[in-house]
């Protein structure tokens, strides 16, 4: 055996060996799953964890009012999105050090089977539905309350939940629901299959506009998506985190178009003045803002550009 004939084999056993493994490799099935949802920033002394319910696809040119579908349609190009965008639902979980407060309970079984992960994504987190002090609601629709109940029970039942008095006496209403449209029946039944459990076990609390629930965390009215939407200012150490709700939906139109509505707005005229209003102080306040319906985790900043404002998304970073 020459030297040669050693070399030249031992090349193509190589080159054999390299081809199996690269058909190994190939063959690997694909895992077709994600990771779990949750991101966690720290905010002076709280420690704020965003947890994604879901992702929900959204027709923009069927849901969006005060605007064109040609408009629509170029700025959801503009931002290489199609007619159908997928949308996240996004909750946030403050612990102050003393308090577990939630914002928002995502929809659980309400709005179909991509929804309801929030409770996986909570435990993922490295927390238990038991260990939630606090949930306070931004507005009563079904993908920000569904999730209050897990199975017919309460899903954190030693929490009590806020929200506003508005919103209790427009959602919770035998009367509203009976009058409304046919249409909108499906909110009222939502709201009320997952508030009125907590109601009749005594965990409810009502407020009434600006109010402080928890020393750090405030409510703001901000009325007009819903007769009682509210947002939650979160704050510590002079940082602060602005948690919006509803106040928006599809970025790449109400962005650079803030008068933009959607049909979901009870009151759409208001909504839009609470936009404007809010982005407006976010720009000048330079603090962080999270939205229900932005890309999660739905942390950032928004900045002036022309007569509309710009997103910029937080860095994805370590917990710091």
């Amino acid at each position: 055996m020459t030297l040669t004939y050693m070399i030249r084999s031992s090349l193509a056993a190589l080159a054999g060996g390299l081809v199996l493994a690269s058909a190994a490799q190939a063959e690997a099935p694909q895992v077709k799953t994600q990771a779990p949802g949750f991101y966690r920033m720290l905010l002076g002394d709280f420690e704020v964890t965003a947890l994604l319910d879901g992702i929900l696809d959204l027709p923009p040119q069927k849901l969006l009012t005060n605007t064109t579908h040609a408009q629509v349609s170029k700025l959801l190009t503009r931002s290489f999105q199609t007619e159908t965008v997928p949308t996240s639902v996004n909750a946030y979980l403050i612990n102050t050090g003393t308090k577990l407060v939630l914002v928002d309970a995502g929809a659980a079984g309400l709005f179909g089977p991509t929804l309801g992960q929030l409770l996986g994504n909570l435990k993922a987190a490295g927390y238990q539905p038991e260990q939630v002090d606090e949930i306070v609601i931004t507005h009563m629709h079904g993908d920000h309350v569904g999730g209050l109940i897990s199975d017919g029970k309460l899903a954190f039942p030693n929490a009590t939940v806020h929200a506003d008095q508005h919103d209790v006496d427009f959602w919770l209403s035998q009367a509203n629901m009976d009058k409304a449209p046919k249409e909108m029946k499906d909110f009222f039944k939502g709201a009320q299959v997952s508030m009125n459990p907590y109601v009749a076990a005594g965990k409810f609390k009502a407020f009434d506009g600006d109010t402080v629930l928890v020393p750090g965390v405030k409510a703001v009215a901000a009325r007009g998506h819903t007769p009682g939407h509210t947002v939650y200012a979160i704050e510590s150490k002079g940082q602060k985190l602005v948690l919006w709700g509803d106040l928006m939906h599809v970025a790449a139109v109400q962005f650079p178009q803030p008068k933009v509505t959607i049909t979901f707005d009870v009151d759409s005229k208001a909504a839009a003045a609470q936009r404007l209003k809010a982005y407006a102080d976010a720009a000048k306040g330079r603090y962080l803002v999270g939205s229900a319906h932005l890309p999660f985790p739905g942390i950032g900043h928004i900045r002036v550009d022309g007569k509309g404002y710009t997103w910029v998304p937080l860095d994805y970073n370590s917990v710091r």
